[in-house]
């Protein structure tokens, strides 16, 4: 049998199986990863038999992401077109980075990122870059607003670093997610040295309540609070710059809410920001990982990312590696091309619009079960308390360990709560139906 064969089988078999199967691994299966555990041996293995036992052994290990059930950490699954578009592009083995090695995956990121600033209503001319999700998106995004603001006081961070360099104030708000975090201390801004705003019930910053500053000034606003799905003012925000202020909006998955003509609303005066960062292996449903950067001077982008040496071409084309981290890297553009090629626009709005819809279901049925919603459900979040922190844990432990979905917990503003993320392409009506089912079942047992 061809290895290609072999795969095609093995596929056919884990995504048949997917819909049957606990959404997360059950303990038996976790434990026999201990056979992996062995020394390296000396002699080659058939690459057959690699796979197989990969099949055999990691598949039970899986967590069923790809399936209707699962509601964690806003994973959605793999529309069918992107999924087949990146095992192609991994059959190719493309090398992303310079568009002479691989005209096409630099064509279909040239096409899928046009469409995208389209879709999203941003500056026809900004600049875009694919990367390896919203953490990356944050720092590329955010190199580029260092670079702008430093270059106006009159300091060339990329030359002479930031010693000795002018401050840059930087201000978030409390609900600032932990990516802006992380990816303010690798830019050597700081973490902790941040002006934090005051939040509302929602998580959503307080615009009257951001500090007038003099100087270098970046403020990152928030679409889609990972917890409620709340969205920042940007408007408000925007009316608050300085002379030397960037804005930046971090939108891991509240971007995509742009694309529905019911949702619209809540990305109101998002095209007034400087640069947005997003994930397209979130609500667009492609395989992990790729996030996108769009940043709308295009230059300050290719200034803050860009490299030079003798043996990179160089020519009035779009070269993929100048406007992100990475040189060489996977062709991300080519799932995200397919998925919106798949969906469409009128695809892509009912897969937002449905998923939001399963949310407000979730909601309405929990609360009519007598468990509190502790959020306005806006977009695709729901965050259910089912009394104190210890039932409520218990809760999410008894609904993880019986598999029917899977679903996480977090604290939000000091309740504990359980968080159900709806993202996924192929949950259904049942989906939601089955996973409301098991949620009350287990809380039936606390």
């Amino acid at each position: 049998m061809q290895l290609t064969d072999l795969f095609a089988n093995i596929a056919k078999e884990y995504l048949s199986a997917t819909p049957d199967a606990p959404v997360y691994p059950t303990p038996k299966a976790m434990d026999d990863l201990r056979v992996l555990h062995t020394p390296l041996q000396q002699e080659s293995i058939d690459a057959a038999e690699v796979l197989s036992l990969l099949h055999t052994v990691g598949s039970p290990a899986s967590v069923r992401s790809t399936g209707g059930r699962y509601y964690g950490f806003v994973i959605g699954g793999s529309v069918p077109a992107a999924m087949g578009a990146k095992l192609l592009a991994t059959i190719w083995d493309q090398n992303a980075g310079l568009r002479i090695s691989s005209p096409i995956a630099a064509e279909l990121e040239d096409i899928a990122g046009k469409w995208l600033l389209e879709l999203f209503g941003l500056p026809a001319d900004a600049g875009f870059g694919f990367v390896t999700g919203d953490t990356m998106a944050n720092f590329t995004a955010l190199a580029a607003a260092r670079h702008t603001v430093l270059k106006k006081a009159g300091w060339d961070v990329e030359a002479n670093g930031l010693c000795n360099s002018p401050e840059i104030t930087v201000i978030v708000g409390a609900e600032v997610h932990v990516s802006v975090l992380k990816t303010l201390s690798m830019l050597g801004l700081g973490r902790d040295r941040v002006i934090k705003v005051p939040v509302d019930g929602q998580g959503r910053m307080q615009p009257d309540k951001i500090p007038v500053t003099n100087g270098p000034t970046i403020i990152c606003a928030q679409s889609g609070n990972v917890n409620t799905g709340a969205f920042d003012d940007v408007s408000a925000i925007c009316a608050k710059k300085g002379d030397n202020t960037w804005v930046h909006v971090d939108a891991a998955f509240g971007l995509w809410a742009g694309v529905s003509r019911a949702k619209k609303h809540l990305v109101k005066g998002m095209e007034l920001a400087d640069s947005w960062a997003t994930d397209a292996h979130k609500w667009l449903n492609v395989p992990y990982d790729c996030g996108l950067v769009f940043v709308r001077d295009k230059e300050a982008l290719f200034n803050a990312m860009s490299a030079t040496a003798a043996y990179l071409p160089t020519n009035t084309a779009r070269e993929p590696f100048q406007y992100v981290p990475e040189m060489s890297r996977q062709a991300r553009g080519i799932p995200v091309w397919a998925a919106l090629k798949s969906l469409g626009t009128s695809g892509l709005e009912e897969l937002i619009d449905r998923n939001c819809s399963q949310a407000v279901l979730f909601a309405e049925k929990l609360s009519a079960a007598g468990f509190t919603i502790l959020n306005d459900v806006v977009l695709n979040q729901v965050l259910v308390n089912f009394g104190d922190a210890e039932r409520t844990q218990q809760v999410i432990r008894g609904v993880q360990q019986e598999g029917v979905c899977w679903c996480g917990g977090t604290v939000w503003q000091g309740n504990p709560a359980m968080r159900i993320s709806v993202s996924g392409w192929n949950t259904t009506t049942e989906d939601v139906e089955k996973s409301v089912a098991s949620i009350i079942k287990q809380a039936g047992k606390q």
